[in-house]
């Protein structure tokens, strides 16, 4: 029944997960240090999502750093 729902709903499930994983670490560690873990969090899972799709990583790179990962 456990299982059923978690497939039945991979969307609430993970946003239940990933809320009770923030709650515990603002617990924990605090408010500033929780925003700062989700952000490196949110920026890996771009850039994880960038490779899978086989898009050229430094592109973006060189928008956030210009002149720093071209060849010129």
């Amino acid at each position: 029944m456990f299982w059923q729902f978690i497939l039945e709903n991979r969307g609430k499930a993970f946003g239940l997960a990933a809320g009770f994983i923030f709650g515990l670490l603002f617990l924990w560690v605090g408010f500033l240090k929780t925003i700062v873990f989700a952000v490196f969090v949110a920026t890996g899972f771009y850039i994880g999502r960038k490779f899978d799709n086989e898009e050229d990583v430094g592109e973006v790179l060189d928008r956030i750093l210009p002149g720093k990962f071209t060849k010129r």
